[in-house]
């Protein structure tokens, strides 16, 4: 981390259109974070869709029981929570020295906020269900994940785009880009 310079490349101030065409060899180390986070992205839609399926339908996928059923959602919020946490404190104070969209208080960081106002809300209905404090009921799953689905999903894909290679390329340099925390 400490090879990160603390300026942009010269051809921040390029546009677009002006930046040649990155070679496949490039491309792979520019898209590098994209593809790793894409892989970690990934893991989430696809649990969360099971979630949100069975929540909507009003049942749980076959051959699961209640209680595989609300661990499975217990385990997504704890690996979101651990997610963003990771970010946050690793790799965000890296890439904010030359990216706006990493820095505290803008985009990214404030959809954490706000997926994380309804996360909580959802592991707390999760655990008072796993407890037997309360009877899981699909339609209340289904309105407390409503309340963050759609800033999560958006973060899922903001975040890859932002790490993709030609928006990264225009503030790193291949030998920073392999310095990178992932």
């Amino acid at each position: 981390m400490a090879n990160v310079q603390e300026t942009a490349p010269a051809s921040v101030a390029t546009t677009p259109q002006s930046l040649p065409k990155l070679s496949p060899s490039e491309f792979r180390i520019y898209n590098s974070m994209a593809d790793h986070m894409d892989l970690f992205h990934n893991r989430f839609r696809q649990t969360w869709n099971a979630l949100y399926t069975a929540a909507s339908r009003g049942q749980r996928p076959e051959g699961m029981s209640m209680k595989q059923f609300v661990n499975g959602g217990l385990q997504f919020c704890e690996h979101l929570h651990l997610h963003h946490t990771i970010e946050e404190l690793h790799i965000f104070p890296v890439l904010a020295r030359k990216m706006p969209a990493f820095r505290k208080e803008l985009e990214l960081l404030t959809q954490h906020k706000q997926i994380h106002a309804g996360l909580d809300q959802f592991q707390a209905y999760l655990e008072a269900c796993a407890s037997g404090e309360r009877e899981l009921r699909m339609t209340e799953l289904k309105a407390l994940m409503d309340r963050f689905g759609t800033v999560l999903w958006t973060h899922l894909d903001d975040e890859v785009k932002q790490l993709g290679a030609e928006n990264m390329r225009k503030y790193w340099t291949p030998a920073e880009m392999r310095t990178m925390p992932m």
